[in-house]
């Protein structure tokens, strides 16, 4: 096989259309087409309209990313495309748009896993960052603590046994009727309220563990807010925010600092769409210091999905000699380590 220098990644998992050119972790360009705008009206997802949008969006977003790295799809030595985790719809628009360009001009292709693509944007921006460390990957749909072994070696330390953490922002966000997205909208309306108005429980679970769980806090929110109806009392929604939000990043910031240090890691690294929460950096930050830790996250927009991260990830297995078959399918429920 050729050697791999020049790669086209896409990022279909859920509601971004992404696409980017890498050389190998440098990147060239990373176009990312969201669709916030359009399931703001239906409160979340919806998968039948995300991958209609992705249909649409998926040939001109990658236009856009040769055309931003000054390149040509024969120019292209191997296509990355995320098959799973993720919406089966929505994958399958990506997965297929590879596998048809991959053919077409007899280039290798690799399938990569959603959650490796999070981790892997850290190594964008940090030349340094290299395994073992430990991850803590945040999102709508995972919490996972993850020890990095290797660039295709991961062992998972713990996992939310329930609600993700981004989900959970997401159900509390509605119940104040804050609207979708939830984590963003949260976090800002925390800045005008107090963190410590309102004591919400923190899920420890047995001692020692590394698993999440954020149901019973979601739940303890939800009750909070009947309870007040039910008075006739006026709900303070900034305080409501900033508790709930604090609850949230000292569970995640604790275990995080916790994992690293008993595994030995010299990094706490953040990724996934929470990780861009400012709250949640702060905590990090404040539960590392004065540790031999350095904590680490990308910019907010290698938090979002986005097809540069998932470019990266390639990058360390095309290196290690991986590639996909035209057999490769969308895994809506794939497991990082897969």
């Amino acid at each position: 096989m050729n050697e791999i220098r020049r790669i086209l990644a896409v990022e279909s998992s859920c509601d971004e259309t992404s696409a980017a050119v890498l050389e190998g972790r440098v990147v060239r360009s990373n176009i990312i087409s969201t669709q916030i705008e359009i399931h703001k009206k239906y409160g979340g997802v919806v998968p039948e309209v995300a991958s209609r949008k992705h249909f649409e969006n998926i040939i001109p977003v990658v236009d856009a990313a040769l055309e931003k790295a000054g390149c040509t799809l024969e120019e292209i030595d191997g296509f990355a495309v995320t098959h799973g985790p993720g919406l089966v719809g929505a994958l399958l628009i990506g997965l297929t748009y590879v596998k048809s360009l991959a053919f077409a001009l007899e280039k290798p292709f690799l399938g990569v896993n959603h959650i490796e693509g999070h981790i892997a944007a850290n190594y964008i921006e940090h030349p340094e960052l290299v395994p073992p460390f430990v991850c803590l990957v945040a999102s709508g749909g995972h919490s996972h603590l993850v020890k990095v072994i290797d660039y295709d070696r991961f062992e998972i330390l713990g996992r939310t046994r329930d609600d993700a953490a981004g989900e959970a922002f997401d159900k509390v966000a509605r119940a104040l009727g804050l609207g979708y997205p939830g984590g963003p909208n949260i976090e800002k309306l925390a800045l005008e309220g107090d963190p410590k108005a309102i004591r919400f429980p923190r899920a420890a679970l047995e001692e020692g563990s590394f698993d999440f769980s954020f149901s019973g806090l979601k739940s303890a929110v939800l009750n909070y807010l009947n309870s007040m109806e039910m008075r006739g009392e006026e709900v303070n929604k900034a305080d409501v925010a900033a508790s709930f939000q604090q609850a949230v990043t000292e569970v995640l910031a604790e275990k995080l600092i916790r994992a690293a240090e008993e595994s030995g890691s010299p990094y706490a690294v953040l990724a996934g769409g929470v990780a861009s929460n400012k709250k949640l950096r702060e905590e990090v930050q404040r539960k590392g210091k004065g540790k031999d830790l350095k904590v680490l996250f990308p910019s907010p927009v290698l938090c979002t999905d986005n097809a540069a991260m998932i470019g990266c990830a390639a990058h360390y297995r095309f290196m290690k000699g991986y590639h996909s078959d035209m057999e490769l399918n969308a895994m809506p429920n794939l497991r990082i380590g897969d």
